[in-house]
């Protein structure tokens, strides 16, 4: 597991299948990923030695001991905040704790009849293409109407596909109010095989973005460690020294140049949290109204009170980052075969770049 993106997209681990990126604040965080404590036991006076599988399956509601020693494999499982093997004998007095990259549920996953645009379906995968504004996973603030909501209906007659087992589900993710292709296990073993290719970055992934201020380059790479940031845990930065954050490789390539802004296709080479999002801002081209990374506001242009309501509107046709996961290849976890797919830009970015694009020319040809 690791929107994204993904961060913004990144593959999840197998502690569970699915993170949103834009709630609650982690933990901890290690080697680069935030960690969500969802279980804490003190092993009590007089406790024999059992093994740590045995003890946890005896306390969690609803798991299974397959379950446990899973989540052992992923260094879920820690004793005294380290992470230990299924088969580790607990001992009196010492801290169990079960950690995982989504913060802890505050309701039940609840089934919603939410439409969803199925790309391709098949008995072991479903693509999807996610609208802007659902999130991916019920999180602080979005309980329900998310991604997962929506599969869990989808899947209500399919005895084999179990919402909350993180063995399948969701392989990575997007953005909230990013568009797009997503890619969803309805196996274990179709899970694990994307999983795999998401980590060795064999996948496909491009992007479309409109970006402030147009590029003096048609072609370029973008380099720089990402993480939290240091002075707003719900913001993302580039670490250029590599001090902190996680190896994050951004290429562009510039489709257009539209007077003040540019339309731009991104493909990853790494998926971090908000990458497309912070690296494009830390070559001075944050993503047109991406309000988190201050592209909300009017950042290259005129002061002229025409240019300023055509801004406006410009906010009004897309109300969020203008940014659409475009494509998605991978290897199919089962026939092997080459699965490529291609989603049409949504009609607020569509709208979006016409405007642009006519203001452009009544610019060019006065």
């Amino acid at each position: 597991m690791a929107e994204d993106f993904i961060d913004i997209e990144e593959p999840f681990s197998a502690c569970h299948s699915a993170i949103q990126s834009d709630f609650s604040e982690p933990d901890f965080s290690e080697n680069g990923r935030d960690f969500w404590e969802h279980y804490r036991y003190e092993v009590e006076r007089g406790q024999v030695l059992l093994r740590i599988d045995k003890y946890l399956v005896e306390r969690i509601k609803g798991t299974s001991r397959n379950r446990i020693q899973n989540a052992a494999e992923a260094q879920c499982i820690r004793v005294n905040g380290r992470p230990v093997k299924s088969n580790y004998r607990v001992h009196p007095g010492e801290i169990i704790t079960v950690v995982m990259d989504r913060p802890r549920y505050e309701n039940e996953i609840i089934a919603q009849d939410i439409p969803l645009n199925i790309v391709y379906e098949d008995e072991s995968l479903l693509v999807v293409n996610k609208p802007a504004g659902m999130c991916v996973h019920p999180g602080h603030g979005n309980y329900d109407g998310t991604l997962v909501n929506a599969l869990a209906w989808h899947f209500k007659d399919n005895p084999n596909y179990d919402v909350t087992d993180p063995r399948m589900g969701l392989v990575h993710r997007i953005d909230k109010d990013t568009s797009g292709l997503l890619v969803v296990a309805k196996t274990p073993d179709a899970k694990t095989s994307l999983g795999k290719q998401f980590f060795n970055k064999t996948t496909k992934r491009q992007y479309v973005a409109v970006v402030w201020g147009t590029m003096k380059d048609s072609d370029g790479t973008i380099v720089g460690h990402v993480g939290r940031s240091l002075r707003d845990r719900l913001q993302m930065c580039v670490f250029p020294d590599g001090e902190h954050g996680k190896h994050a490789v951004t290429h562009y390539h510039t489709l257009e140049n539209l007077a003040h802004v540019a339309v731009v296709r991104c493909q990853l080479e790494t998926g971090r949290t908000h990458q497309i999002r912070v690296h494009m801002k830390h070559i001075g081209h944050p993503l047109f109204n991406d309000e988190r990374y201050g592209g909300d506001k009017v950042l290259r242009g005129n002061t002229s009170s025409h240019y300023a309501q055509f801004i406006h509107h410009c906010f009004e046709v897309c109300p969020r980052q203008a940014l659409h996961a475009k494509t998605l290849g991978f290897v199919h976890p089962v026939t092997k075969q080459e699965m490529n797919f291609d989603s049409e830009l949504p009609a607020d970015m569509a709208e979006l770049i016409a405007r642009w694009r006519n203001y452009a020319e009544n610019l060019a040809a006065k």
